[in-house]
């Protein structure tokens, strides 16, 4: 893999947009690119993870609706709806996903809840403590966690992307 061209794109942040500057990676052996997202981005959407992440977590928690939660982060109510919608239908796979992750980095496994995007939450909560805990590792937040896990893809349709790999064991495993 070396490093290749790249392309502009926007980001949103407290309302505020923002033009970024995103990488390819051109890999000689298959003669393909890849976008090299940041952390901080979310593929295919225009906020931060950030954003998305305290969205989530308020309407998830109880302690407010979309439409406060929205505004209060200065986004659109339709486009906070959606995330959680998309959220919701991955939350199975993600508590499972976070959790093995939890473990597999030496941390305890978490206890989910019924709810799966409660068990979502915990569980990539539970993740980012067991990172955290280890020598060496980045001390990023939990979002920027998720998302460099992923690929940037945990609200995407389709969440066969290139997941994290921990010793021999990648991640995201498959869902029984």
């Amino acid at each position: 893999m070396e490093f290749w061209w790249g392309y502009h794109r926007f980001v949103r942040d407290t309302g505020r947009s923002l033009r970024i500057w995103v990488r390819r990676g051109h890999c000689t052996g298959c003669e393909t690119t890849h976008a090299l997202l940041p952390a901080f981005v979310v593929r295919k959407r225009l906020d931060t993870v950030e954003t998305i992440g305290a969205v989530i977590e308020g309407v998830t928690a109880g302690s407010s609706g979309v439409r406060p939660a929205a505004a209060a982060l200065g986004v659109p109510h339709t486009t906070a709806r959606g995330w959680l919608r998309r959220f919701s239908a991955n939350a199975r796979r993600l508590a499972v996903a976070f959790a093995a992750l939890a473990v597999e980095l030496g941390g305890d496994a978490p206890t989910l809840s019924a709810d799966p995007c409660v068990a979502a939450l915990a569980a990539i909560a539970s993740a980012w403590r067991a990172a955290s805990a280890l020598p060496g590792w980045l001390a990023v937040d939990q979002w920027r966690l998720c998302t460099s896990v992923c690929g940037g893809s945990f609200l995407a349709t389709n969440t066969n992307a290139p997941w994290l790999i921990v010793g021999k064991r990648r991640f995201m495993p498959p869902v029984p």
